[in-house]
């Protein structure tokens, strides 16, 4: 138990690899300091509607009608109306992270682990302070109703509303290498000036098949793609002279 609450907390402090590019400039709320233990599940109620993709949810925001959806919906709302949307959206990253490790989820998932030690180790990492209380109760809520399988889902799900809600676009920017700020941020100002979003949210990847340059990925479903990879300038020279693919060697 021990090391599974000193993995989990140390997943949950690196946060992920994102870019903001905001107009106008927003403030995002740090997640509290908390020290408790013993969760409640009646410090946070969570109202799940069924409703139709047409209808209205989160100031408008469209839903999906899945179980992912209507969690996702329902935290969405919690945190518009208390005024932490952006600092649950990070909370939601740390939890997609740590959820990401399959020995994490095995734990909170598995039916010979007792409620009582899933209940403990929320405890001890509610007690980090890495997490909004809401959401670590929020967390709990799906422990008790052994809905926590879903969590990957939900966090795709509360992306989608969190996008919509704050009109931002979500783009992918894949490299060979880590890309300086600035460089993300001219990245961010080009996706705006495409896409007339409000708001730009970057997510880096690092994939060395690329060779060298960038592809960045954006738009509905992430459908459009604008690509600058020497990857993609060697394909285009293969398939000009239909060659098969061109191998660099590398010593």
């Amino acid at each position: 138990m021990a090391a599974a609450v000193v993995a989990a907390t140390t997943t949950l402090q690196k946060s992920p690899a994102t870019f903001h590019s905001r107009s106008p400039q927003t403030h995002s709320t740090n997640p509290p300091n908390l020290s408790f233990s013993g969760l409640k599940l009646r410090n946070l109620t969570i109202k799940l509607k069924t409703r139709s993709r047409r209808s209205g949810g989160c100031s408008g925001a469209k839903m999906s009608d899945s179980a992912p959806g209507r969690y996702a919906t329902a935290l969405a709302d919690l945190a518009n109306s208390n005024g932490t949307l952006d600092a649950t959206a990070t909370d939601l990253e740390k939890i997609n992270k740590l959820f990401s490790d399959e020995s994490v989820l095995n734990f909170f998932i598995s039916p010979i682990v007792s409620l009582e030690n899933k209940r403990e180790l929320m405890d001890d990492i509610t007690s980090s302070g890495v997490l909004q209380l809401h959401v670590c109760n929020f967390l709990n809520i799906l422990i008790e109703s052994k809905r926590i399988n879903l969590i990957k889902e939900i966090v795709q799900e509360f992306e989608i509303v969190y996008n919509r809600l704050t009109e931002t676009e979500m783009a992918i920017v894949t490299s060979v290498v880590k890309l300086e700020k600035q460089h993300l941020a001219q990245i961010a100002k080009q996706v705006q000036r495409l896409t007339g979003a409000r708001n730009v949210r970057i997510k880096t990847v690092i994939d060395e098949s690329l060779v060298a340059g960038f592809t960045i990925r954006y738009g509905n479903g992430l459908s459009k793609l604008i690509d600058m990879s020497v990857k993609k300038q060697l394909d285009d020279i293969a398939a000009e002279f239909e060659i098969g693919d061109i191998v660099i060697p590398v010593s």
